[in-house]
């Protein structure tokens, strides 16, 4: 679902006021990015060059990558900075108000087909690659699930539950956030060169990237409507963390190398519910309202600019977070394993999306 920080990031701060510096470094970033956006666009306008239009979304994220990865990311920011998937939850769940439940139940019943084969696919391929490379079965059952469901919120959640080495799970946890890097430059472009419409877009990159972070920049960067899809769409797959996990837990624990789960339907039920993702319920509660009538216009529209303000910080969050050293660290083999997983899926789910929408005419 999101990324993760370090544990020094994690540790809560003694006082509010330890979050006050990096909730102010992700502002100036976020704003950093949208000064850049429009400068850039004015100095084309200016000089009458046709200069590329880069989001504000792609600007925050370089500005946090090249401050974390020269200067460094001083302890004095870590609380605040560590917020980052606070405002991703924030911020989906506001776009909840953008999307009547007839639209939900409708793209994500569609979606919720689509997100099984994907699965199936991302599944399959790593659990192959994993055994060709010689990657040890925690390390490759920690990559299918990141690749499978939400990126590193998965690999967090199957790592307690499969009681994975902490050596593992950072390995899984490098190769999903350098893959998700590379979608947010690569997806857009295809988007764009194959002329999808901001839906098949935005069902796409749901089905196909990873982080929610990083689906939900993705979309970003193609048009807020595919942003709007794309969140959707992964908010389907997230929803499926508990059940995923439970059947990798249940697999390792029948090998005498992870706690039993529980035999009753009451465990297992109580295991899936501690790992579902509750701000998929508040995009749900949001949605509903906004379906019974309980909105303005005016209000819809002041909802959808706080969580364009929540996006801003996430944003910066997420190239604060992006740490090359740890990229260096893990080796070729779990990030080959995942490129040629997310290029699969990705083909995969292209194909998919295309075929739902220009065949039969589903989206």
């Amino acid at each position: 679902m999101t990324g993760t920080a370090s544990p020094a990031i994690r540790r809560a701060p003694a006082t509010l006021a330890a979050y006050v510096p990096g909730l102010v470094l992700l502002a100036v970033i976020g704003l950093l990015g949208k000064w850049a956006q429009a400068e850039l666009k004015a100095i084309g306008a200016a000089t009458h060059t046709p200069l590329p239009d880069i989001e504000y979304v792609l600007w925050a994220i370089l500005l946090g990558a090249i401050i974390r990865n020269t200067v460094g990311l001083h302890r004095v920011f870590q609380p605040g900075v560590g917020t980052y998937e606070l405002w991703l939850k924030i911020g989906i769940v506001l776009l909840g108000a953008r999307f009547l439940i007839g639209d939900v139940l409708r793209l994500g019943g569609v979606s919720l087909v689509l997100v099984f084969i994907d699965i199936a696919v991302a599944t399959g391929i790593v659990l192959l690659l994993g055994r060709w490379l010689r990657l040890s079965g925690k390390l490759t059952s920690l990559l299918a699930m990141g690749t499978a469901i939400c990126g590193v919120s998965a690999i967090i959640a199957g790592r307690g539950a499969i009681e994975a080495d902490e050596e593992d799970s950072g390995y899984a946890i490098a190769a999903i956030l350098a893959l998700g890097a590379i979608a947010l430059l690569t997806f857009p472009l295809i988007g764009h060169g194959l002329a999808l419409t901001d839906t098949e877009y935005g069902v796409w990159v749901g089905l196909a990237v990873d982080n929610t972070a990083e689906t939900t920049a993705a979309g970003a960067l193609y048009s807020p409507a595919a942003q709007d899809v794309a969140v959707l769409v992964k908010n389907t797959r997230n929803a499926l963390i508990g059940f995923v996990v439970l059947l990798y837990a249940l697999y390792w624990s029948s090998r005498g190398q992870a706690r039993a789960v529980g035999t009753g339907f009451t465990a297992r039920a109580g295991f899936v519910w501690a790992k579902f993702p509750k701000f998929v319920l508040g995009y749900l509660a949001v949605s509903a309202l906004a379906t019974a009538g309980l909105f303005s216009k005016v209000e819809i529209t002041s909802l959808g600019n706080l969580s364009r303000w929540a996006f801003l910080l996430t944003f910066a969050g997420v190239g604060l977070n992006f740490d090359l050293r740890e990229m260096r660290r893990t080796g070729l083999r779990p990030l080959v394993v995942g490129a040629l997983a997310l290029a699969v899926v990705a083909a995969t789910a292209l194909g998919e999306v295309l075929f739902t929408s220009r065949v039969i005419d589903l989206l």
